[in-house]
């Protein structure tokens, strides 16, 4: 009786496990979100990303004022001889100036603006090639805990049927009291990496949750799996491309670049200094006395003023200095960034390749293998031909290589999310 009831319960533990490695947690909302939608919700809402939109503003400014030009000037004078004795003398003069910008400053001052608005694309372009990194790396942080969990879940599943056996078993004086405790042991061991599993994607659903935008009690379910269909067919030589021409990093440096051209342009128009010219109209009042006869004169003059700084010490030496060092700086820079885009390139390309091997070894060898190992095991219990350690032993085992799989799953979808990262383009053919 008690080898019947035994035989029963392999078969229902043989085939919980066939399953364990395809399974997906249940969905606890009937909505769920996939990975473009929480991809395009954290660019929409990421905290960060919002602030940096909000520094357009900015620049739009900083174009507005460069192609202002500078305010008239107005100019007043009023005088009298009320103190000097001579009361019937005053003069008043009205006047307007107007500073001219010479040497095309305007129009570079407005290249340079136009400048800064490139750099502010590509810099907001490359924080959001950054946060698609970190929403897929966390994305695929929460998908892994899901399937920890159900793996756990599985594990506790699958101890609960083989302690119904053992107390079969020992009812039938088949085994002794031990081997159900050892068990009930396995039972508990089970449940409590269940909790750690929990408090593990809790911790990744908040981290998600975060780079989204959203706040912490609210909650999304996600839809997704670690098993991917994407074969990577671009070579080394054609990433450092991609990457080289497609990186927005690199584009805000060029950007940059160009900025400084522009700056040691307008440093050297600024050697030429700005005219300005003036128009004036006044009144004089003179009293003059002829023959004990007094008399008022009142005049009435135009008057054109033409002023001009004269560059004899300062000609714009230390802006055109200044301009020059920071576009060598940049250059400097651009050259530093696009090496280490190339090591990064390398570096993603080879741990891709990495993880491709060890998960290819997973699934060809191991965890088939493993698989046979518990059936086996199993079988040899229900002959009598092992002990209830054997059995534990390599179920043990047996989840510990999945999860192992199932850490190889992630490791083989986070090397790809860095791949792309550091290409910045999307292996299907899409640009980030």
């Amino acid at each position: 009786m008690g080898t019947t009831a035994f035989a029963r319960g392999t078969l229902f533990l043989v085939s919980g496990i066939v399953c364990i490695l395809s399974s997906t947690p249940v969905q606890a909302e009937e909505q769920a979100l996939s990975l473009s939608q929480v991809i395009e919700h954290s660019l929409q809402n990421n905290v960060d990303l919002k602030s940096f939109r909000e520094e357009k503003g900015i620049r739009d400014a900083g174009k507005v004022r460069a192609g202002l030009l500078p305010n008239p000037t107005l100019d007043f004078q009023a005088g009298t001889g009320a103190l000097t004795g001579s009361n019937d003398e005053n003069s008043l003069a009205l006047g307007i100036s107007q500073e001219f910008i010479l040497a095309g400053k305007r129009g570079k001052r407005l290249t340079i603006a136009e400048r800064e608005l490139d750099m502010y694309y590509w810099q907001l372009a490359d924080r959001e090639r950054v946060i698609r990194e970190e929403v897929k790396t966390a994305f695929y942080g929460v998908i892994l805990a899901e399937q920890r969990i159900a793996l756990t879940e599985r594990s506790i599943a699958l101890n609960r049927q083989l302690l119904d056996v053992t107390k079969e078993r020992l009812a039938a004086d088949d085994i002794p009291e031990l081997e159900m405790n050892l068990v009930k042991v396995e039972l508990a061991r089970s449940e409590g990496a269940r909790i750690d599993v929990a408090k593990t994607l809790y911790q990744n659903q908040a981290k998600l949750l975060t780079i989204m935008g959203l706040p912490i009690g609210k909650r999304y379910e996600i839809s997704g799996k670690l098993e991917s269909a994407i074969t990577l067919t671009k070579t080394l030589a054609d990433l450092k491309q991609l990457a080289l021409g497609q990186r927005p990093d690199v584009k805000a440096l060029e950007a940059e670049k160009g900025r400084g051209d522009a700056d040691i342009i307008l440093a050297q128009a600024e050697r030429v200094p700005n005219l300005t010219t003036g128009l004036a109209v006044m009144r004089e009042t003179t009293s003059m006395e002829i023959g004990g006869v007094e008399g008022k004169d009142t005049a009435y003059t135009i008057g054109l003023k033409l002023s001009m700084p004269i560059p004899v010490f300062d000609k714009n030496q230390a802006g055109v200095q200044e301009a020059r060092a920071k576009r060598s700086s940049t250059e400097s820079r651009l050259l530093a960034a696009r090496r280490n885009i190339e090591q990064e390139v390398e570096t993603a390309y080879a741990s891709y390749l990495n993880s491709e091997k060890v998960l290819s070894l997973y699934k060809t060898n191991i965890i088939p293998q493993i698989e046979e190992n518990l059936k086996l095991t199993q079988e040899a219990y229900r002959l009598g031909e092992v002990g209830i350690l054997a059995v534990i032993q390599e179920q043990k085992k047996f989840f510990e290589v999945s999860e192992g799989y199932l850490t190889a799953q992630h490791d083989r979808q986070t090397a790809l999310v860095n791949l792309e990262s550091v290409v910045a383009t999307d292996l299907t053919g899409g640009v980030q």
